[in-house]
C-alpha cells in the first residue's frame, strides 16, 4: 500500500525552529525594547543602531527570528483552531489563512530588511 505524502513535516520543522528560536531570542528582544529602552536605561543612538543592524548577517538575523516565530506562531494557531475550537470541516482554509500570514510576514521582513 502506498502511502500518501504530505509536506507537514516541513511545517512541523519551521514549528521546531520557531519554538526554539522564540524561547531563545525574544525574551532578551522583549526585555530590550520594552523596558530598557523605554525607561532610559538605554539609549541607543540611530548611528549606534545603523551600525549594528548594517551587516547582512545582522539582518539575516533579525529575518530568522520573525519568520520562524512566525510560522511557530502559525502552526500553534492552526492547531488550536482545529483542535481545540474543533474547526475540522474549515483545515484547510485555516492552514493556507495561518501559513499564508507567515508567510506574508516573513517576505515583508525581506523588503523592509534587505530591499527598503
Amino acid at each position: 500500500m502506498k502511502r500518501k505524502r504530505t509536506i507537514e513535516p516541513l511545517f512541523w520543522s519551521l514549528f521546531g525552529g520557531g519554538g526554539a528560536i522564540s524561547a531563545l531570542f525574544l525574551p532578551a528582544l522583549l526585555v530590550l525594547t520594552g523596558i530598557v529602552i523605554p525607561l532610559g536605561i538605554l539609549s541607543p543612538s540611530y548611528e549606534g543602531l545603523s551600525s549594528l543592524l548594517s551587516p547582512w548577517y545582522s539582518r539575516l538575523l533579525i529575518l530568522g527570528i520573525v519568520s520562524l516565530s512566525m510560522f511557530h506562531w502559525a502552526h500553534r494557531f492552526r492547531f488550536t483552531l482545529h483542535e481545540g475550537l474543533q474547526l475540522h470541516p474549515y483545515d484547510k482554509t485555516i492552514a493556507v489563512f495561518c501559513y499564508g500570514l507567515a508567510a506574508l510576514v516573513s517576505l515583508s521582513a525581506v523588503f523592509i530588511l534587505f530591499i527598503q
